[in-house]
């Protein structure tokens, strides 16, 4: 993975986000903000991010960059890769900061705005390397959505561009590259006519914030989640698709129920109905509960996109996938090979506040999965009709592991000839050993589904990782049952 250093230019909500993401991702980072509240609040929200982002990933996190503060902004930028302003919507402020970074910062780093509300252009006007700055607009939380709005203008060079994609997608965002400038980009835009509804709605006295917040949450917002907008309709349009959908509702575009051309005169009593409400709707909470629990349902969300590798799940299997690198056998043989490294996700947890019971299976599980695969058994294999089958597992649970916790699995292969791969599991967290798994594999024929011999490849490979780990101790606890004492 491509790692740097990112400096951070105003560390508010979305530049608190960033940091977190680099840094976590393996960047170096410095931050720039005059505010004397802005190291608590970014350290705050490194926490937050510490606690939900690696549980997305099912395999170790590069080792964490390191963060720095600094009081000047010349001192941040120095020897900075990439440059994330995310300083008030104010754009003859960023003009000024845009002559300040760029006295300082080397001609090749990348100057990305966060900004919601500014046309790349607007940006670039007066700067003294216009092809330097584009806008990068990201979604908060930035440390846990992907999304980030790529817009340049025909003043950025085609090398930078591609150079600004290649960076954002190895801390694992997805850069949607806007080809042509336009007020609030894309997504706000989407964002704004609900936003605009909403208020008319509450203006009129049709609804409260907690209806529109339920009409989202439990309807169109969980579908849009997974598909978005027009892949959602498709579906709505049956067996004939798009084409029928269309014919059958574009005709409600011309019926006058809708106001979104129009916005509401935000008075003292809309803003007080609309603060009111909220707060009775959300008030008994504090603003890092709310961080908490939105971070907690989005990375459930989130997994569960992950294992049917659609949507934003995808483009977290393709990150794991990157991080994790061609899987390949180590080359010192005489160790139990680490078959699992990775954070306890939020959603592994129970009612007891620590990992699952089925969740441990699940991990062991994974580290047999990897072991098929280092000795061959992978997904080329089994295409071709071998496969192994788990017929009997042993799991002992020797101590407990809380969301968020780095485990590691180490595997020791205690059998591998002819059918049988025999193997045992040890899961730590750093030194202490939280749990063993014991399982017996049979190969099989995905044909016949009975037990037959794998291919010389595989057998040869697993017979080389038997052989070298019978020098090994016997692991305690191998060939145990359930102990009961009298």
């Amino acid at each position: 993975m491509q790692k740097g250093t990112a400096a951070i230019i105003g560390g508010g909500v979305i530049g608190g986000g960033w940091a977190a993401r680099f840094v976590l991702m393996g960047w170096d980072v410095r931050v720039f903000d005059p505010d004397p509240e802005a190291q608590r609040k970014i350290i705050e929200v490194l926490a937050n991010a510490r606690r939900s982002l690696p549980g997305l990933s099912d395999v170790a996190l590069p080792p964490e960059g390191t963060l720095r503060f600094h009081d000047t902004m010349s001192a941040a930028v120095d020897g900075a890769d990439w440059i994330q302003e995310s300083v008030p919507e104010r754009l003859a402020l960023k003009h000024k900061v845009y002559q300040t970074l760029q006295e300082h910062c080397a001609e090749g780093a990348i100057i990305g705005s966060s900004t919601s509300g500014f046309k790349p252009s607007e940006l670039q006007d007066c700067a003294t390397r216009p092809a330097q700055i584009i806008v990068t607009h990201p979604f908060n939380p930035v440390y846990l959505l992907p999304l980030v709005e790529l817009v340049p203008t025909d003043k950025n060079p085609p090398e930078l561009i591609q150079r600004a994609k290649d960076i954002l997608t190895g801390i694992g965002m997805y850069p949607l590259h806007v080809r042509a400038e336009i007020d609030a980009h894309i997504a706000d835009r989407f964002l704004e006519a609900v936003w605009r509804e909403a208020l008319w709605l509450i203006k009129d006295g049709i609804a409260t914030t907690t209806e529109i917040d339920n009409a989202i949450r439990y309807g169109f917002g969980l579908r849009w989640a997974q598909m978005g907008l027009f892949e959602t309709y498709r579906i709505a349009g049956g067996e004939a698709g798009m084409r029928h959908f269309i014919e059958q509702f574009g005709p409600c575009l011309s019926w006058p129920w809708t106001k979104l051309m129009d916005v509401p005169e935000l008075t003292d009593d809309l803003i007080d109905a609309v603060a009111g409400q909220s707060d009775a709707q959300s008030g008994m909470y504090s603003i890092r509960e709310l961080e908490r629990t939105r971070d907690t349902n989005l990375v459930t969300i989130l997994r569960g996109l992950k294992a049917q590798d659609w949507g934003a799940g995808k483009l977290l299997n393709a990150q794991d996938a990157r991080v994790a690198g061609v899987p390949a056998l180590p080359d010192d043989l005489t160790r139990p090979i680490v078959t699992v490294e990775r954070a306890v996700p939020l959603d592994w947890t129970d009612y007891n506040g620590h990992m699952n019971e089925a969740r441990y299976l699940q991990a062991f599980g994974d580290a047999t999965d990897r072991m098929m695969l280092l000795v061959g058994c992978d997904a080329d294999y089994i295409a071709t009709g071998g496969s192994y089958f788990t017929v009997e597992t042993h799991i002992r649970h020797l101590d407990e592991v809380h969301a968020g916790a780095v485990i590691r699995v180490e595997t020791q292969v205690l059998l591998g000839e002819g059918k049988k791969m025999h193997l045992f599991h040890r899961m730590y967290q750093g030194d202490r050993e939280l749990a063993t798994g014991e399982h017996m594999l049979v190969h099989v024929s995905l044909e016949t589904r009975r037990a037959c011999d794998p291919a010389p490849h595989v057998a040869g490979t697993l017979a080389r990782v038997a052989s070298a780990h019978t020098a090994l101790p016997r692991p305690e606890g191998a060939g145990k049952a359930i102990g009961v004492k009298g």
